[in-house]
């Protein structure tokens, strides 16, 4: 591994009991066991873009993100939960027959029918009910900004009440902790400090470049966009298709002011992106040292690649001082180990 400092964008997610980090080609994976271990896993990754340079195209390049983000945030999860040994359930008879017909493996199955799942869940939450609602609004009014305002807030209120009952739930409260250390981390990595717990604890677990806050944009954007080009007549199934089928271009725009915002910091640009930073203390929480470990370590495997240490069973890398995953640090760890 260099011991040269890369300074490259960074994003990432919190996953169960860890973090992945996403350098421009490479994904590190960090979890921690029970035992306290951590378990490693490091992975190249092809850019798209480099394959196919209109997917950077302005506008685009968003709605492939957003497609290209759901795809590997699912594996992510199911690739965490491997590492971490956990079982999952048996596949379903339905999902092992799928399995058979299409000669795909189990696996591949189970994440292709959640990831299906997942989107019906929510059209049904954040499109049909909101919806349904803007059809009872038609009964007292005819004007369209108002019924799509209307429509738009119960989005935006469903959202931030979802967000708010799931943090009651103890395993979703600590992957938002661990969602907060990974903020902290890219924040530290950003400002080119040493990638130590001690320094890393400083930064904010709110940052600009977040899920959470694109996911407010896009709602933002759809009141707008709905409002100006969307359907607006009496029949149901019309107004959700019209709706359903302006997401990709509602997704590309909402990226560009997400980038747009993260790499400003006028007292406009930090005025406009407050309500998504006021967001993200719902989506993350103040980590503990260990999880801030795991953190920097996922850090450090997407940008330097997997450290030298014991392969486990299931062949991933186990350390247990996150500075072996460190090329400068390690040597310190090495140094107390003689």
């Amino acid at each position: 591994m260099s011991k040269n400092k890369k300074r490259v964008d960074i994003g990432g997610q919190a996953v169960i009991e860890g973090v992945m980090m996403k350098s421009p080609d490479a994904m590190g994976i960090a979890v921690r066991k029970p035992n306290g271990d951590m378990v490693i896993s490091h992975e190249k990754i092809e850019s798209l873009s480099k394959k196919y340079p209109w997917t950077a195209w302005p506008f685009i390049r968003g709605i492939v993100n957003f497609a290209l983000m759901m795809i590997l945030g699912m594996n992510v999860l199911q690739k965490a939960t491997n590492m971490l040994g956990v079982l999952d359930e048996e596949p379903s008879k339905f999902e092992i027959w799928l399995s058979k017909k299409l000669g795909k493996s189990v696996e591949k199955v189970v994440m292709a029918v959640a990831i299906i799942l997942a989107i019906l869940l929510s059209i049904l939450i954040f499109f049909m009910i909101p919806e349904s609602f803007a059809m009872l609004l038609r009964k007292a009014t005819n004007n369209r900004i108002i019924i799509d305002l209307g429509s738009g807030l119960i989005r935006i209120l469903i959202l931030i009440l979802y967000m708010v009952l799931v943090s009651f739930v103890p395993d979703v409260k600590r992957t938002f902790m661990y969602h907060g250390a990974e903020h902290k981390t890219v924040y530290c990595h950003e400002n080119n400090l040493p990638l130590t717990v001690e320094n890393v604890k400083k930064f904010s677990r709110l940052h600009p470049r977040c899920g959470t806050s694109f996911i407010l944009i896009v709602f933002i954007v759809s009141i707008l966009l709905f409002t100006v080009v969307g359907y607006h007549g009496n029949v149901y199934y019309l107004r959700l298709l019209s709706r359903l089928a302006l997401m990709p271009f509602i997704a590309g725009i909402s990226y560009e002011l997400l980038k747009g915002l993260a790499h400003n910091d006028s007292n406009f640009i930090r005025f406009l992106r407050w309500p998504g930073l006021k967001l993200q203390l719902l989506t993350t929480k103040e980590p503990t040292d260990d999880m801030l470990e795991c953190a920097i370590v996922a850090m450090n495997v997407a940008l330097y690649g997997e450290p030298e240490s014991i392969k486990n069973e299931d062949g991933y890398s186990v350390i247990k001082d996150y500075r072996q995953a460190d090329p400068i640090l390690k040597d310190l760890v090495d140094n107390e180990n003689i």
